[in-house]
């Protein structure tokens, strides 16, 4: 039990890693483009590029994986992202930046994956959903501690400083892995890599998969601009924004350890309600952002509804690979991360358009159709499921 422990710590440790170097950005952003003379919607497109390229790599490295040793994987993609993080403390302008973030997102998704799919090797059965709930609350984690954190160092001193940080805390966890994870795990060996694809043949998966993206693109319309929208919408000052994306974290990281029992108890079936929450929190944030404690109170709740699918659907993807497609174990635990990045990717995106277009008052209501969308497909797989 303590081997385990400390095995999920790491894996914890991980994914903390991953999220404070995908999730900061959105806490230097002005700072950024301060320093490249560019403008803040050409950082925040960062988050959508970031997204992109993690949605598209991590499916190809997935399946590149097959039968490969997972331990030797894991170590080979860390030394990736580590180099990644240290050319963007070093990039000289804004060109290097966007490249070294390319670099990072190519093998984030697939670190992420390999994480997942060591915790539901290691745990017992009936204990796997709490492990998968405990690996996704470190990007929870680093939302509480890294964003505001960071945030604070790049004001205060530089936003590559916090770059340094984070390439020396991934050193350590690599260090971590490299001494404590099983060496011998594998997935089921195949005739081809492209057999793991059969698992789309599976109707649920081809519903399923769209809750985390839309679910992400809602939330992330407006989570790219946070700091905005508690600076400019609700005139909160500076020196406060760091404790505002604190408690936000908090807010994630409670709904991410809720995710667990969520998935215990009910799955994918709580998730109708969760979005219909979303989607009446999002439509109503020009009307509630225009009163600071009212728009605070709307911005902090949607915060502790961000993560909430992330068991429900990761056990989902897993159960279904687990009884139906063995061979595709390591492209089923990167379900999640794939399809919540391109829902990222397309929020952000939407977002920056509404930001440049409408300001701040249209980007609840853009957030809002995304939510709308999730619930009429959850609805639809509850149906399906049925049958």
């Amino acid at each position: 039990m303590t081997t385990l422990r400390f095995q999920s710590f790491v894996l914890v440790s991980l994914s903390f890693i991953l999220g404070f170097s995908e999730f900061i950005i959105v806490g230097i952003l002005n700072n950024v483009a301060t320093q490249f003379n560019v403008s803040e919607a050409a950082v925040g497109l960062l988050v959508t590029l970031f997204a992109i390229v993690y949605a598209i790599a991590t499916p190809i490295i997935s399946l590149l994986i097959g039968k490969h040793s997972l331990y030797r994987c894991l170590i080979f993609l860390l030394i990736i992202f580590i180099s990644g993080n240290l050319l963007t403390a070093l990039a000289p302008n804004y060109t290097i930046l966007a490249f070294s973030r390319i670099l990072t997102a190519l093998v984030s998704g697939a670190i992420v994956s390999l994480a997942i799919t060591f915790g539901s090797f290691l745990a017992p059965l009936d204990k796997r959903s709490s492990l998968i709930a405990l690996i996704f609350s470190g990007f929870s984690v680093a939302s509480v501690f890294g964003v505001p954190l960071g945030t604070w160092l790049s004001n205060y001193t530089s936003w590559r400083n916090v770059f340094w940080i984070i390439s020396f805390l991934a050193l350590i966890t690599l260090a971590l892995v490299a001494k404590c994870l099983p060496r011998n795990l594998r997935q089921q060996k195949t005739l081809n890599f492209l057999s793991q694809l059969k698992i789309f043949t599976d109707n649920r998966i081809k519903l399923g998969v769209f809750l985390p993206a839309l679910n992400m693109a809602a939330i992330y319309v407006a989570y790219t601009y946070l700091q905005p929208l508690f600076s400019q919408a609700m005139h909160f000052k500076t020196n406060t924004i760091a404790l505002l994306l604190f408690t936000y974290g908090f807010m994630s990281l409670l709904g991410n350890v809720y995710s667990g029992r969520l998935a215990d108890d009910y799955g994918l079936k709580a998730m109708s309600i969760v979005f219909l929450l979303q989607f009446f929190l999002l439509v109503s944030l020009p009307l509630t952002m225009t009163n600071r404690y009212i728009g605070l109170f709307a911005i902090m709740f949607l915060g502790f509804l961000m993560y909430l699918v992330n068991s429900p659907a990761q056990m989902f993807y897993l159960q279904i690979a687990e009884n139906k497609f063995p061979q595709s174990l390591v492209l089923a635990s990167s379900f999640n991360s794939i399809f919540a990045n391109l829902g990222i990717a397309t929020g952000s995106a939407i977002g920056s358009l509404l930001y440049l277009h409408t300001g701040l008052s249209g980007i609840g209501p853009g957030g809002a159709f995304f939510a709308f969308l999730a619930i009429i497909i959850n609805l639809k797989l509850s149906q399906l499921n049925k049958n």
